[in-house]
């Protein structure tokens, strides 16, 4: 059978037909599961050179913005070096793959940086982390300021459920991480959600630099799972001074919180949490 020419594009969620077991009782029905691509990210330069820096498991949906946010969260390329984002049609892709490939288009070069030679490849739940990745942030981000946020015990005990009660794809399927951008009022501000934790975060962080919201001081991040080095990496590089998870921060994500001046809590779920970083911003 002959592949469509005209492919339809993957959307968050996949429809299949399951049996259900309950008890001695079996049941055909209709289940939704959240969909898993492949994105594979390629960069432009004003010249004509070509280059595919990352390959990631994602849910599709904010494409655009995951590109951005991967880029800008690596350090590859700002905000302001993006000309276009759009999906490839160039001839040596299939029509079945155009939804899963995206070019950024640049204003500068491409960048000479090893982390380009080392080739991005990921699953939707791990990254290229370690000691010294930690050292080499501070070739590029400085601490978060101190600023003005200051936060209540009760703003915390309320994020979980404004997150939970927003993640639509996540009612269907039961299988999606969130990430949402909270206001210092407690205003939930954005969320994005994606089978990989760190590309919910990669959404966000796109959907603010393309609309020229960075950085994020004064916001606070709250995601659904674990805080990993990986996300923390990501909040900082977009300025995010607090970072709320409903599970617990790996130790390589305390080091950086501490050593960057981010306040990091995990755990909060009801009305109790661990501050484990910057807790002079919480009153």
């Amino acid at each position: 059978m002959s592949k469509p020419l005209n492919p339809a594009r993957p959307g968050p969620v996949t429809r299949i037909r399951i049996k259900e077991l309950t008890g001695a009782t079996a049941r055909d029905r209709r289940d939704d599961l959240a969909t898993e691509e492949p994105l594979e990210i390629r960069l432009t330069a004003p010249d004509g050179t070509r280059r595919t820096v990352a390959i990631t498991m994602r849910t599709p949906g904010h494409d655009f913005e995951l590109a951005a946010g991967f880029l800008h969260g690596e350090g590859l390329v700002g905000a302001g070096d993006i000309a276009t984002i759009a999906y490839c049609t160039d001839e040596d892709l299939p029509p079945e793959a155009r939804y899963n490939t995206v070019t950024v288009r640049l204003h500068v070069p491409i960048p000479d940086l090893p982390a380009l030679d080392r080739h991005f490849l990921t699953s939707s739940a791990c990254g290229v982390c370690g000691s010294a990745s930690l050292d080499a942030l501070h070739d590029r981000c400085r601490p978060v300021p101190r600023g003005s946020l200051k936060l209540t015990p009760e703003f915390l005990y309320a994020l979980p459920d404004a997150l939970r009660a927003a993640q639509g794809v996540f009612g269907k399927t039961g299988g999606l991480h969130a990430a949402g951008l909270f206001s210092a009022e407690g205003t939930l501000v954005a969320l994005r959600e994606d089978v990989g934790r760190h590309n919910a975060v990669d959404k966000l962080a796109g959907w603010a630099a393309l609309s020229g919201r960075l950085p994020l001081s004064e916001h606070v991040l709250m995601v659904s799972g674990r805080t990993s080095y990986e996300i923390m990496q990501k909040a900082l590089a977009s300025g995010i001074a607090v970072v709320c998870a409903v599970s617990a921060p790996s130790s390589l994500a305390v080091e950086l919180a501490r050593e960057f001046g981010i306040t990091l809590v995990g755990f909060l779920r009801g009305e109790r949490c661990n501050v484990y970083s910057g807790a002079e911003r919480i009153s």
